[in-house]
């Protein structure tokens, strides 16, 4: 269905580090199927990757709100309001 096509592609475009390309196709396979959690992950790690971590965060929690089974989602959550603090706390 076009929504997994729009993530696989994502996820190609992720691995080449075309992240904004990758951020559209992750949005728009949201868009097709906003019950669909795996594109909210992965635009979850692309906009941890970026350092946006309060998006990120957003993405992960709605993976978990969707799928609380989903453990990857649950550790890169942690992870990412981990990184945030240690951001804030160097001030940068």
């Amino acid at each position: 269905d076009l929504a997994t096509a729009l993530n696989e592609r994502g996820q190609a475009r992720y691995l080449r580090v075309e992240f904004a390309a990758a951020l559209q196709d992750f949005t728009a396979a949201i868009e097709c199927q906003p019950g669909f959690e795996v594109p909210y992950y992965n635009r979850g790690l692309v906009r941890y990757r970026l350092g946006d971590f309060d998006e990120a965060m957003k993405d992960f929690r709605k993976v978990l709100e969707l799928n609380p089974q989903f453990e990857d989602a649950a550790l890169s959550l942690k992870q990412a309001i981990l990184d945030k603090e240690e951001k804030q706390k160097r001030g940068y």
